[in-house]
């Protein structure tokens, strides 16, 4: 397929797969996964303008979403945009099955596995719906293939749900999804927003999830954003997020020994995702962003900053 470049290829990409979905979803319902996240927001969007109201909208909070996340996807797609959307309350549900799970892809199957059944439970709530929407991209599934690191949106549908996938962007790398959304009309706030992960913080919150350090990670991750936001580097910089490890180390406050977490950021830029560079930043701005971490939020005591490229990393650390 020819790679989207051009604000005249994605329209002529849109034109073609709401002529694919039509065909293939008929009169039927389709759940969709919509994390806020770019790529669930074009599927949806391309969804809407396919089906319109026979496209319903599931968000899942499961305790493992940045600061304000939940709150933000209501706003936009419930009070803005007029979706149907089915707000779903699992944080227990999710954290006592990850509790003292460190494996990292034994995390990923859980969280899928859960995604999967609050899906299916939704359904079994409404009449109709034979397909489930998911915001699958290419790097996804090259990621799976080779073994790098499952996906919760790649092969993780269980036969006996009977839901035949949508998937139309899954042979879209990230920068053509950004186009095509730009050229679906979403607002740039959302066709531009920082990627995320479906296991969401609970790849950041390595090693086993305890809720007091998945609330570190949250209070951290806000921090570097609003840093970069009131810096000019939202647009500039394609992806920064905050990782808290499961160990500690020895730091001084307030003139006392603690014993606590470390925050890793992680800033990178890529154009596709499969290979990703990281950029030079002012020291002071980072400076500040250590400060403010180590003063603001509870438990942690040192910021460690990650300038691997991809590869030889990934862009996330599970």
């Amino acid at each position: 397929m020819q790679r989207i470049t051009t604000e005249a290829l994605a329209k002529q990409f849109i034109d073609e797969q709401i002529a694919a979905l039509k065909e293939q979803i008929g009169d039927s319902k389709v759940l969709l996964a919509l994390s806020g996240g770019v790529d669930s927001s074009v599927t949806a969007a391309l969804l809407i303008k396919a089906i319109g109201k026979n496209l319903v909208c599931v968000h899942v909070n499961h305790g493992l979403l940045r600061k304000g996340e939940s709150e933000q996807v209501i706003k936009v797609f419930r009070d803005q945009l007029g979706a149907e959307l089915i707000y779903v309350d699992a944080v227990d549900r999710f954290l006592d099955k990850l509790a003292g799970v460190s494996d990292p892809e034994q995390k990923r199957h859980i969280i899928g596995k859960e995604f999967i059944d609050v899906f299916a439970e939704e359904a079994a709530k409404l009449d109709g719906i034979k397909f489930l929407g998911q915001g699958t991209i290419y790097p996804d599934i090259l990621e799976s293939k080779d073994g790098i690191k499952a996906h919760h949106n790649v092969g993780g549908l269980p036969p006996e749900l009977n839901f035949e996938l949508v998937e139309p962007v899954k042979l879209l790398y990230k920068d053509e999804v950004r186009i095509v959304g730009t050229a679906l009309g979403l607002p740039d706030s959302m066709v531009y927003r920082q990627p995320f992960p479906g296991p969401g913080l609970g790849v950041r919150c390595t090693g086993a999830i305890t809720r007091d350090r998945l609330e570190a990670l949250r209070e951290a991750d806000a921090i570097l954003r609003e840093e970069f936001a009131a810096n000019g580097l939202a647009d500039k910089v394609w992806q920064y997020f905050t990782i808290v490890p499961d160990y500690k180390s020895t730091g001084i406050k307030d003139g006392k020994r603690t014993y606590d977490w470390p925050v890793i950021i992680r800033a990178v830029n890529t154009r596709d995702a499969v290979t990703a560079t990281v950029p030079e930043l002012p020291f002071a701005l980072l400076q500040h962003i250590v400060a403010r971490i180590t003063s603001e939020v509870p438990g942690v005591n040192r910021v460690l900053w990650d300038l691997t490229p991809k590869p030889t990393a990934t862009i996330e650390w599970e």
